[in-house]
């Protein structure tokens, strides 16, 4: 699971736990400037992964760590599919941030009431 939050001018997303271990990755930080905004979508977890350059994958089980499709970048650390928040980047090494998170509309406003700030 991620934990998402603001810190000045930055969205910090760190990994607890295994999810460290699985993503390959203990934490990501974005300048706001560069977060184009944050969706729930639970159905994102059937669209194809592309190929996996960093991390694991267990069909049904967790997606986590760096993939690559359509020449995109995307990083995932999801287990429920339900709690899957998609982050949209531009000008980053990664083009979506697709994380799970304990309350994803309380994170998708955090996100959403920074960016219009």
């Amino acid at each position: 699971m991620a934990d998402v939050r603001i810190d000045g001018a930055d969205l910090i997303v760190e990994l607890s736990g295994l999810d460290k271990l699985w993503a390959l990755k203990s934490s990501l930080t974005i300048p706001l400037a560069n977060v184009r905004g944050a969706t729930l979508d639970p159905g994102i977890t059937r669209e194809f992964k592309g190929v996996k350059t960093a991390g694991t994958h267990v069909p049904g089980v967790i997606t986590a760590g760096s993939f690559r499709v359509d020449g995109e970048r995307v990083f995932w650390d999801v287990r429920n599919p339900m709690k899957a928040v998609v982050i949209e980047l531009r000008d980053e090494h990664y083009t979506r941030l697709i994380v799970q998170v304990e309350d994803p509309h309380a994170t998708i406003g955090l996100i959403e009431k920074s960016l219009l700030s």
